[in-house]
C-alpha cells in the first residue's frame, strides 16, 4: 500500500512538475518577446522628437498599393495617402484585373493628384498570385529607393505615416544600413464576436512578429504595414521562388530577405495603418488559411520558435487539467494560481499594446481566445484546402 502511495505522490509531482516548466517558458516568451513591443513603445515616447524631421533631410518615397475590385475602399482611404505631410513621396496604384469600379476613381483622382501614378494586371495575365505581378510592375516603376507598402482597404492613422515609417530606415549606419521596416497594421473595430476574435488574434500576431524582430529574429511582416529597399527588393529577385504561392507576397519575402542587422520596428502611434476586418467567420478562415498555406516555405528555425509557443500553450492547459484531475488540495491551488498569474500576464502585456495601438482590450475572455485560436489554426493546417492546389 505505501509502494502504491508514493507512486501516486510521484506521479503529482512529475504533473507539477512539468506544469511549472511550461508556465516558465510562457512567462519567458510574453516577456522577452511580445512585451519588448511595449517596451520600444515607451522608450519611444520618452524620446520622441519635439520638431519634424528638417525636409531636406527626408528621402524620396514610393508608396505602393493592389487594388483588386478595391473601387468601395479607395474612395474613401486613398486620400488619406495621397494627402501625407511629407515632400517627396509617389503612390503608384495598380489596378489588378479589377472588374468592379476601381479604374473610375482612379481616373477621378488622377487630375487632382500629380504624385499619383496608376497601371495595372491585364485580366488576361494568368498567374498564380496576381498580386506578386502586381506588386513587381510597381517596384520596377518606383523612382524611389525607399518602397511604402500597403493595401487599397488601408487608412493611415495620421498625416505623419510615411515620415514615421521612414524613420525606422535611419536607425541603420553606413556599414549595415535598414532594408526592411516593419510596421502595426491594426483592423477597424466594432461589436460583434468575429471582430473580438480578429482583434485578438491580429494583435497577438502583431506582437509576435514584431517582438521577435526587435530581438533580433524577424520572419514576418504584414503588407497592409511594411517597408523595404528597391534593391533589396531587386538584389534578391523580388518574389522569385514565391510565384506558385496564393500568398506570401509580404510574410515569405520578408522572411527570405529580414536579418538581424538589416530590420527595423516602427511602432509609434502615427506608424499604424487601420484595414476592414472580414464581417464574416467564413471569410476570415478563408484569409487564414490563405495565410497558413506558405507557412511550411518558412525558414526551419522559424518554423521551430513559432511551434513552441502554442505547444507549450496547450501543454499548460492539458497540465492545468490533468493537475486538477488529481484531486489534491495543494496541487488544485498551485495550478489555479499559475492559471491566475499567466491570466493577469496576459492582460497586462497585451492589454498595455492595446492601449498604444488604438485597438479594443480584453478581460477574461483572453482565456476563450487563448484556447480556441490554436485549435482552429491546428485545423486549418491539417484540412487546408491549398495544400491541393494547381501546379503553376
Amino acid at each position: 500500500m505505501r509502494e502504491w502511495v508514493d507512486i501516486v505522490y510521484l506521479e503529482q509531482y512529475y504533473w507539477v512538475g512539468g506544469l511549472l516548466l511550461v508556465f516558465l517558458f510562457q512567462v519567458y516568451y510574453y516577456i522577452h518577446y511580445l512585451a519588448s513591443v511595449n517596451r520600444l513603445a515607451r522608450q519611444n515616447s520618452k524620446s520622441k522628437e519635439t520638431e519634424l524631421d528638417r525636409v531636406e533631410t527626408l528621402p524620396g518615397v514610393s508608396v505602393i498599393l493592389s487594388a483588386r475590385n478595391e473601387g468601395a475602399n479607395l474612395r474613401p482611404y486613398l486620400q488619406a495617402i495621397l494627402e501625407q505631410d511629407y515632400p517627396n513621396f509617389e503612390v503608384i496604384v495598380v489596378n489588378d484585373a479589377s472588374e468592379d469600379d476601381t479604374q473610375q476613381v482612379l481616373d477621378e483622382y488622377i487630375p487632382r493628384y500629380k504624385n499619383l501614378h496608376v497601371t495595372f494586371v491585364p485580366r488576361e495575365a494568368r498567374v498564380p498570385s496576381s498580386k506578386k505581378l502586381a506588386l513587381t510592375l510597381a517596384v520596377k516603376a518606383a523612382n524611389n529607393e525607399l518602397l511604402l507598402l500597403t493595401d487599397a482597404d488601408c487608412r493611415p492613422e495620421s498625416k505623419y505615416w510615411i515620415q514615421s515609417m521612414v524613420r525606422g530606415f535611419r536607425l541603420g549606419d553606413a556599414q549595415q544600413p535598414v532594408e526592411v521596416v516593419l510596421g502595426f497594421g491594426a483592423y477597424f473595430k466594432d461589436k460583434t464576436w468575429i471582430n473580438s476574435l480578429i482583434q485578438y488574434d491580429t494583435l497577438f500576431n502583431g506582437l509576435q512578429y514584431l517582438g521577435m524582430a526587435i530581438q533580433g529574429k524577424p520572419y514576418m511582416g504584414v503588407g497592409r504595414n511594411l517597408a523595404y529597399r528597391r534593391q533589396t527588393f531587386i538584389q534578391n529577385n523580388g518574389f522569385m521562388g514565391m510565384l506558385n504561392e496564393l500568398a506570401g507576397d509580404d510574410d515569405l519575402f520578408v522572411n527570405k530577405v529580414a536579418t538581424k542587422s538589416n530590420t527595423a520596428v516602427v511602432v509609434d502611434v502615427d506608424s499604424i495603418t487601420w484595414s476592414e476586418p472580414k464581417t464574416s467567420f467564413r471569410e476570415w478562415i478563408q484569409q487564414k488559411r490563405r495565410h497558413l498555406s506558405v507557412s511550411p516555405h518558412y525558414k526551419l528555425s522559424t518554423r521551430f520558435r513559432l511551434l513552441l509557443e502554442p505547444l507549450s500553450r496547450g501543454l499548460f492547459y492539458a497540465g492545468v487539467l490533468c493537475v486538477w484531475c488529481l484531486q489534491d488540495f495543494y496541487s488544485c491551488v498551485f495550478a489555479l494560481l499559475l492559471l491566475l498569474i499567466r491570466l493577469v500576464m496576459q492582460m497586462c502585456i497585451l492589454n498595455r499594446a492595446a492601449s498604444h495601438f488604438g485597438t479594443p482590450k480584453f478581460g477574461v475572455e483572453i482565456l476563450w481566445h487563448d484556447i480556441c485560436l490554436p485549435l482552429i489554426t491546428l485545423w486549418m493546417l491539417i484540412s487546408n484546402p491549398f495544400k491541393a492546389r494547381k501546379k503553376w
